[in-house]
């Protein structure tokens, strides 16, 4: 701790501390942590915070397996997630108590067309001196810095967008480096002594890097959701490519929204890139060069109309992963979002019509055609 330097590949290793360079640097951050997955990071990014009985404000349209990971799992840590309405900052503002050490968002939620009024919620954690996470794998920094609209820390699912072909699991925690930790009482584990470095107290120690110092030493070290060398190596290789994909990604998912919105098997269309989304405004406010491909879409005839298209489609491949050079479909209702109750997949919008698409990079005609012959099979 006196010294900067690489000791054990469990807390720090060279490839790794390039790539949380890296995406430090593209998220506008000031230091950043690179963990085993995205769930990792999200636990990662929640250790240094709560402790038992402690809550997190948690919008309810997210990842299932994020809203399963922190509706159930973070009971057994005595952490307690609060879900609100994703829409309403009011519904965060009233959800607040003396027990509340977190606000969690996704601001382009999955399973897609959900864009988030990051600035809106950002002030509700300031208000509530607590640090707003902020989920960005769906948008990457290419789409949207949550720090220039307020959020204290960002997460990534490494294995999306950034890496780009699903061919590495991982995940980063992102910290702006301006939260107040020091001499607040809220936060402990920063703001206090901690025995097993001499009494060293993080948060007058490192300053502007106590956060990420802390997540090294203390978090990765105990929790040991360290990310190898060579995930780090083939995710800094994806990220050379990530302006050229994203770009391809933003046009062809805009085109086969537009394509789906006309027809006549299809309900409705969710894509914030679409006129006639609710969330267009937001996404031309916060997400000005593309509001991404992972969308959702209804089919008629709901739950089996579902599972038809899902058999229907052939250069869509049928996966749980987002944000893959290759076109992915998905059927929420049956796959992600199972283990939920009924009442939190449509809260999540996943009902059982519902498809979520991630769309790749191939030739957007290709892809429209693939789904117009599925589309027509139902």
């Amino acid at each position: 701790m006196q010294e900067p330097g690489f000791i054990y590949s469990r807390l720090t290793n060279p490839t790794v501390a390039a790539l949380e360079e890296k995406l430090a640097t593209l998220e506008g951050g000031r230091g950043g942590t690179v963990t085993s997955s995205g769930h990792a990071a999200e636990t990662l990014a929640l250790f240094p915070l709560m402790a038992p009985g402690m809550e997190v404000i948690v919008a309810d349209k997210l990842y299932g397996g994020t809203i399963n990971l922190m509706g159930k799992s973070y009971r057994k840590f005595g952490w307690n997630a609060v879900f609100v309405d994703t829409d309403n900052p009011e519904a965060f503002r009233k959800a607040v108590t003396e027990k509340t050490r977190a606000i969690f968002i996704e601001n382009l939620a999955n399973p897609g067309g959900v864009v988030v009024d990051l600035e809106a919620i950002a002030k509700v954690a300031d208000e509530a001196g607590v640090p707003l996470v902020v989920d960005n794998t769906m948008a990457t920094p290419f789409l949207c810095q949550p720090f220039e609209w307020g959020a204290d820390l960002v997460v990534h699912s490494t294995t999306k967008f950034l890496s780009g072909q699903g061919n590495a699991v991982g995940g980063v925690v992102i910290d702006s480096g301006k939260f107040p930790w020091l001499g607040n009482s809220k936060f402990p584990s920063l703001s206090t002594p901690s025995p097993e470095y001499n009494g060293l107290t993080f948060a007058e120690t490192f300053g502007d890097l106590a956060y990420t110092m802390y997540s090294h030493a203390i978090s990765l070290r105990d929790l040991g959701c360290t990310q190898s060398p060579m995930n780090a190596w083939i995710t800094l290789n994806g990220i050379e490519t990530l302006p050229l994909r994203m770009e391809r990604h933003c046009s062809n998912g805009l085109a086969v929204a537009k394509f789906l919105e006309k027809q006549a098997n299809v309900e409705w269309v969710s894509h914030a890139g679409l006129e006639s989304s609710p969330y267009f405004e937001l996404g031309k406010k916060y997400l000005p060069e593309g509001t991404g491909s992972v969308f959702t879409f209804g089919v008629k005839g709901g739950y089996e109309s579902g599972l038809k298209m899902l058999e229907s489609v052939e250069l869509f491949s049928h996966v749980a992963n987002i944000g893959d050079t290759r076109s992915l479909i998905l059927h929420p209702a049956s796959t992600t979002h199972r283990q939920l109750t009924e009442e939190q997949r449509i809260a999540a919008g996943a009902g059982p019509e519902v498809i979520r698409l991630s769309i790749g990079i191939e030739c957007v005609e290709d892809i429209i055609s693939d789904l117009d012959q599925a589309l027509n099979c139902l």
